[in-house]
């Protein structure tokens, strides 16, 4: 073997070592979820009338959010908290009509007792980690409790989580996401099913195993002597709320996760949309990995602790390993049959099927937990685990761009979600001011990357060779949709 083939075999052995032992830690939340379901936290029960309720302060970051403003402010201000102890900042950064539509909602709200604040800064600085600081230093509560633009929190929610602060060193409560499009597309569909696996068996398994979690920048409550004590909200990375998380828990703060009480929310459903939300997610975790990967290894805790917050923080890094795994599979079937005496080597394949099992066991469990019948769980889970498959590979692309930005320190400014106020599946988008239609340089390589893939089932047709056809297949499959998304989605109506 020639230097550079050797090269190209221990790149896609390691990558496929990361792969599975990243699914392997996945099985082993799984597991964790399995064997600790009593100890899943109920919602608290709402204390008696003689409960001291404590003071809360609402933070609602806001930048040009004119389609969902309005049901925000009314959704927050049915809150059912004693007025008096509640304080809710409009932190508003916006440069268009939003800005408008605040101050006449306020007006509405005159005389009602609430405690409305329209928060202005004088620039946008640091954006939401900024507009976050902004406001804490004019909170007046104990609580600072955080909602994104597109949530509609339930009137019960603060009574269902301030309880759930039982000693002094819960420094956070988090709450599940709920979806209020879900079936507003297949896209819609396929990222409901990832992130309800991620809030469903994830955050539970890492909590009930005594492992760090992350607050999900949203939905949740924070004590604020944690945030004061944690260094506050910082704007080095994209994910504030992931390194946040980690300062605190690393100073000793424990987090709580409710998975019973859920805060429903918008899904992008554009494709640029949400290669915005999945480039700002990969690129700020590999960034917050760079900043506290060292402080994970060398920090005083149990080593199975350690051990998941390192693929925690390192988790972004798995486009990177998808992407050149992918890339080097078809150079891996010429050489397996043009260089002898790589039999075992190539044995090593079987990993990806080690890992295939594990996502099988944790992505089951999820629906399993939303279905409860394993009839309509199979029947449900093996379309959608396979597009959901395929369609994550095919954001691999852009994803690894992202992630290997976060790991260099290519800085690039925080970038929001645009946010439509989309229900059924008639409301439209396209003719929206906030729709992202330009079109990534990216792209063009999904679209020569579907060719490539293609080409990587006829290959192993031509050498009969079938491991990997069903990889190729998916990655044909998912590279074709979010090249073809993009293209469709980039058109204005």
């Amino acid at each position: 073997m020639t230097i550079l083939q050797l090269l190209l075999v221990a790149v896609y052995g390691f990558c496929l070592a990361f792969i599975c032992c990243y699914s392997l830690v996945q099985l082993h939340l799984t597991y964790l979820y399995w064997t600790r379901r009593r100890a899943i936290s109920a919602p608290e029960a709402i204390p008696d009338p003689g409960y001291t309720w404590p003071a809360v302060t609402v933070q609602l970051p806001l930048y040009n959010e004119r389609y969902v403003v309005e049901r925000l402010i009314d959704a927050v201000a049915s809150l059912d908290y004693p007025r008096h102890l509640l304080q809710i900042q409009l932190l508003d950064d916006s440069t268009d009509d939003t800005s408008e539509l605040i101050q006449q909602k306020i007006a509405r709200y005159t005389g009602s007792g609430l405690q409305l604040e329209h928060v202005r800064r004088p620039d946008r600085s640091g954006y939401k980690a900024g507009a976050l600081q902004y406001g804490l230093q004019q909170a007046t509560g104990a609580f600072i409790a955080i909602f994104d633009a597109d949530f509609v929190p339930q009137p019960d929610f603060l009574k269902r989580t301030i309880p759930a602060f039982t000693n002094e060193r819960i420094g956070v409560v988090q709450t599940r996401w709920g979806h209020l499009n879900r079936s507003y597309s297949l896209l819609t569909r396929l990222q409901a099913f990832g992130l309800d696996a991620h809030f469903t068996v994830e955050q539970t398994g890492r909590n009930k195993g005594g492992h760090f979690i992350n607050f999900n920048g949203t939905a949740g409550v924070w004590r604020k002597s944690c945030i004061e004590d944690a260094g506050g909200w910082q704007s080095d990375t994209l994910t504030e709320d992931l390194d946040l998380s980690y300062r605190a828990q690393l100073r000793g703060w424990q987090f709580r996760y409710l998975q019973a009480v859920e805060a429903p929310a918008e899904l992008p459903a554009a494709m640029g949309a949400l290669k915005s939300q999945q480039y700002r997610w990969t690129k700020g975790a590999a960034e917050t990995a760079r900043k506290h990967l060292g402080k994970v290894l060398h920090a005083n805790m149990p080593f199975s602790t350690r051990l998941h917050a390192v693929f925690h923080l390192l988790n972004s890094g798995i486009f990177v390993c998808v992407m050149l795994t992918s890339l080097l599979s078809l150079p891996m079937l010429y050489l397996k049959h043009s260089v002898p005496g790589l039999e075992l080597l190539f044995a090593a394949g079987s990993l990806l099927i080690i890992s295939l099992l594990a996502l099988i066991g944790f992505y089951w469990t999820s629906l399993y937990q939303q279905t409860g019948s394993v009839k309509q769980t199979a029947r449900r889970f093996i379309p959608e685990f396979f597009l959901f498959l395929s369609l994550s590979m095919g954001m691999s692309l852009h994803n690894t761009v992202a992630v290997l930005e976060g790991y260099l320190g290519r800085k690039t400014p925080f970038i929001r979600t645009p946010k439509h106020n989309l229900r059924n599946r008639g409301d439209a988008w396209r003719d929206h001011t906030y729709a992202i239609t330009r079109l990534h340089p990216v792209t063009l390589l999904e679209g020569l990357l579907t060719i490539y893939f293609g080409y990587g089932i006829l290959l192993g047709i031509r050498l009969e060779d079938y491991g990997l056809l069903p990889f190729h297949v998916m990655l044909t499959l998912g590279f074709g949709a979010v090249f073809v998304y993009s293209l469709n989605h980039s058109r204005r109506a």
